[in-house]
């Protein structure tokens, strides 16, 4: 598979509340490489983030399919996999009941750490002390994290955040040359969905907006009509309606 592949891209019409509202965790990819531009373009929004004072901290190392990119690949695949595999036990994720909820992540899970190797980009999120961000200041960093998720979205890519590589950090560092002044915020993969992106369930925004005192939930905090809500939330436990559906 060659990631520098030049067929041109199929950006998808996304107005900016739209993708806020809809990119959502992809960890389900296509074989599709993703070409040069797209990457450059994805990579491009997130370097305009904003930063504590400018300083511009974050750093981006991508993994695709150069020789040393393949071994760290392998070496992130096989973290993630032994990361998996307690998690499943210690969750109860092998217990679950088939068709659940918590059954079908434990299956997306499941292919996600298998077919690791197999997506197509590995972006290794970093920052730099020297250029005033520390191991704890993620505020410096996230930001870019994020708008480079958005961009992704708005030309037909997914991807997600993970943590797993700290458990092989030393490795990654003197494999990939990383200095000790550089911290590894993150590791997103990046691909084509297998499925699509859509609308999120979160919680109610009456559940986590105050106004005035802590507990107070304002008037004016509603959903859009349709809103469709996680199963964690107070509300949707209690059976209640949609806040939007309360207005009159």
């Amino acid at each position: 598979m060659s990631n520098d592949a030049t067929s041109p891209s199929s950006p998808i019409e996304v107005g900016l509340l739209e993708g806020l509202e809809s990119t959502r965790t992809i960890r389900r990819y296509g074989p599709d490489p993703v070409p040069a531009k797209d990457l450059a373009r994805i990579l491009f929004a997130a370097t305009r983030a904003p930063s504590g004072s400018n300083s511009q901290p974050a750093r981006f190392l991508v993994l695709r399919d150069g020789p040393v990119a393949v071994r760290a690949r392998k070496m992130l695949g096989d973290c993630f996999r032994a990361q998996w595999s307690v998690q499943r036990l210690s969750y109860g994720y092998d217990q679950a009941k088939p068709g659940s909820r918590a059954a079908r992540m434990g299956e997306t899970m499941q292919n996600f750490v298998d077919r690791f190797e197999e997506i197509p980009v590995i972006v290794l999120v970093c920052a730099d002390s020297v250029k005033g961000a520390t191991e704890r200041d993620a505020a410096q960093v996230f930001p870019a994290i994020q708008n480079l998720l958005l961009a992704a979205r708005a030309l037909g890519y997914g991807g997600t955040i993970s943590m797993w590589h700290h458990n092989i950090e030393e490795e990654l560092r003197k494999l990939l040359s990383i200095p000790d002044s550089a911290y590894i915020f993150a590791t997103v993969p990046l691909g084509r969905p297998v499925g699509s992106h859509g609308a999120v369930r979160r919680l109610p925004i009456s559940d986590v907006i105050y106004e005035d005192s802590w507990g107070e939930t304002p008037e004016w905090a509603l959903d859009p009509p349709g809103t469709r809500f996680s199963g964690i939330s107070p509300s949707a436990a209690k059976g209640a309606a949609s806040p939007a559906s309360k207005a009159k």
